[in-house]
């Protein structure tokens, strides 16, 4: 009898119960970044209580769609990878231009579709552009990612950005105990109970919060059973010039954040991303974006935060995440299950996310470790890019005198360091360098694998 083919790590579906535990730890870990866009948006546009619960349930509905899209894939549609999907950040500062200058939530919806469609019919070309992501530029923007996103955990360390105990030392000690919770199990507890080692000290930390009067379940008794998204909630999309301008430049942002989280993906899991599984990667995000256009909610991307569960946890298995969109499907038909996942304190969350996003920043080290340093200007690339790619972390409003659509471009750390490390890497290492110098390609070793 011949033996049947192994079955890579990605394909594997674990039993029922690991992903159901699993699939939990993915929605945990991405819950709070999936319902800020909506809040934020709807805040800034001064909605109603009932249309911002009603903008979050579909964002969950979607966002659920949307990450069974990009991992089970039909068609060209979907990298088949562990990748999350919600809504981007980058198109936060556009869409509330757009909602508050007199267009409201139809010009945004408008501009959302026509920018998701132009995301469907570029993925081929960005697929052919892989051959520009060495290892030199991929191990820089995985860096990157998981150093832009470290602010992030420790905002909700310190309570969530606008609490009014914001950095109260109790906030950074629950978070501090959720930290080590998660170190402890990974280290003592047996291989099944470490790959979970974040929903447990998720868990944990939330029943200690309750007691001490972190949270409380009060918005459960409040929310509805059951909410449906019904196409167009808001009224027939708008389609205004300027606003599919400016949401075509978030378009370009989203899919060079993307291509840096499926590249980074495809790293950890040992399936590395081709140019045709990046394209149908690509694709699924266009296809989301006008799903979020038509059910009243926003454009979407890979979602950088389930980077470093992937990492962290070795759990390779696409199906585990398919899991964890089937739950935010059930998040967003049942509001009451969604209120329950929201009463976690964002403390909790932040000791879990220190140790997810800094396993991203070392994943992006251990691909550096494959690229040469010597007699070659590579660590020129990785210092410069890494700086670009900070600097609106650390100092956000440091291009707030500069007009939207570079402040959109810019303001995204993980583009503005992505384009850096590609234009570097091909001035260094593609152009002609001087006579008699190394510095024309030769010299790098990923070079034969970027010719330009």
């Amino acid at each position: 009898m011949a033996t049947p083919a192994p079955v890579h790590p990605v394909d594997e579906v674990p039993p029922v119960r690991s992903l159901a535990a699993f699939g939990l730890q993915h929605v945990l870990a991405m819950y709070a970044g999936a319902v800020a866009v909506p809040l934020i948006v709807g805040g800034a546009m001064k909605l109603s209580a009932a249309d911002l619960a009603y903008l979050i349930t579909s964002d969950l509905l979607i966002c659920g769609v949307a990450t069974l899209i990009q991992c089970v894939g039909f068609w060209r549609f979907g990298v088949r990878l562990p990748i999350m999907q919600g809504c981007t950040f980058a198109a936060v500062s556009p869409m509330v231009l757009i909602g508050t200058t007199g267009g409201g939530l139809p010009a945004i919806y408008g501009s959302v579709i026509v920018a998701g469609l132009a995301i469907a019919l570029l993925a081929p070309v960005f697929g052919r552009l892989l051959r520009f992501f060495p290892p030199l530029v991929t191990g820089t923007v995985i860096l990157i990612i998981g150093v832009s996103l470290l602010p992030v955990a420790g905002n909700w360390a310190a309570g969530g950005v606008g609490a009014k105990d914001f950095g109260e030392p109790k906030n950074l000690a629950l978070a501090g105990f959720v930290l080590a919770v998660v170190v402890g199990v990974q280290r003592f507890a047996p291989p099944f109970l470490s790959r979970i080692a974040v929903l447990i000290g998720i868990a944990v930390g939330l029943a200690v919060a309750v007691p001490f009067g972190f949270t409380d379940f009060g918005g459960v008794g409040d929310a509805d059973w059951l909410g449906i998204s019904t196409p167009f909630h808001f009224g027939a999309p708008a389609f205004r010039a300027s606003a599919i301008v400016s949401m075509l430049v978030v378009a370009l942002v989203t899919m060079t954040e993307t291509t840096g989280d499926l590249l980074a993906v495809g790293e950890l899991t040992g399936r590395r991303v081709e140019p045709r599984a990046l394209a149908d990667g690509l694709r699924a995000d266009g296809l989301s974006t006008v799903l979020g256009g038509v059910f009243n909610t926003f454009p979407y991307t890979a979602f950088a935060q389930n980077v470093g569960l992937v990492g962290m946890t070795r759990v390779r298995s696409r199906w585990v995440v398919a899991a964890a969109g089937g739950i935010l499907v059930l998040l967003g038909l049942l509001p009451k299950l969604g209120a329950v996942v929201a009463a976690v304190p964002a403390p909790v969350l932040g000791g879990a996310g220190l140790v997810m996003f800094g396993t991203v920043a070392a994943s992006g080290l251990r691909t550096l470790a494959e690229v040469g340093f010597e007699a070659n200007h590579n660590l020129t690339v990785v210092a410069v890019s890494v700086a670009v790619g900070v600097l609106p972390v650390g100092v956000p409003t440091v291009y707030e005198k500069f007009p939207d659509w570079f402040q959109t471009v810019m303001n995204s750390g993980i583009s503005a360091g992505c384009l850096t490390a590609i234009v570097l890497n091909l001035l260094f290492n593609h152009l002609p360098g001087r006579p008699g110098s190394r510095e024309d390609g030769a010299a790098a070793p990923e070079a034969p694998a970027v010719s330009a």
